[in-house]
């Protein structure tokens, strides 16, 4: 289905995806009180396709330290992003999306689970931000070279994503009614 080319390239198609919903949910936080149905909406909805990334990141990781050539040919990611900045952004991305969803599914109240979110949320951005920054060129000769052209798998890479968001929104939509709930709670809190 492609081999270590076709997993990166659906890392990458992935990631392009997740940068334009995560700037919706980004544009939410400033106005957070009014924004607050948009923001579980959008979260809900970014959880597939989060879910996927990590799947196609855990696979190269998972492919490399199994020796599988392939993946040992294109070499780990600098020492610096394996051993500091990829645990940390797994962990608090887990974090961060768990409290979310426990959240839109919690009676809307402050306490330690929405402390945690947002705790996470600041190392979360920080962890996020340097990944981003890393990989950026590289994000960007893959989106040139047309994530969907004729290659092994391509239209099943295209099927993944596209599910994703077809998740995304089935999940978010049956929230909907939580995040209204708690779009009052804020609405009489502040």
């Amino acid at each position: 289905m492609g081999g270590s080319e076709g997993n990166a390239r659906l890392t990458a198609a992935t990631a392009a995806v997740l940068l334009v919903l995560l700037a919706g949910e980004g544009a939410t936080i400033p106005i957070i009180g009014r924004a607050l149905t948009p923001h579980v909406f959008i979260g809900l909805l970014l959880v597939p396709p989060v879910l996927l990334k990590l799947a196609s990141t855990g696979w190269r990781f998972l492919r490399y330290y199994r020796r599988s050539p392939e993946y040992v040919v294109l070499g780990p990611p600098h020492p610096f992003l394996r051993f500091l900045v990829a645990p940390v952004l797994v962990v608090t991305t887990l974090t961060l999306f768990g409290t979310g969803i426990a959240l839109a599914w919690m009676q809307p109240r402050g306490g330690l689970v929405l402390g945690l979110h947002k705790a996470s949320f600041v190392i979360w951005f920080g962890a996020t931000s340097l990944h981003v920054l890393a990989h950026a060129p590289s994000l960007l000769r893959r989106l040139r070279t047309r994530l969907v052209q004729a290659f092994p798998g391509s239209r099943l890479r295209a099927a993944l994503v596209a599910g994703t968001l077809v998740a995304g929104l089935a999940f978010a939509w049956a929230a909907l009614p939580e995040a209204h709930a708690w779009a009052h709670w804020a609405a009489g809190s502040h």
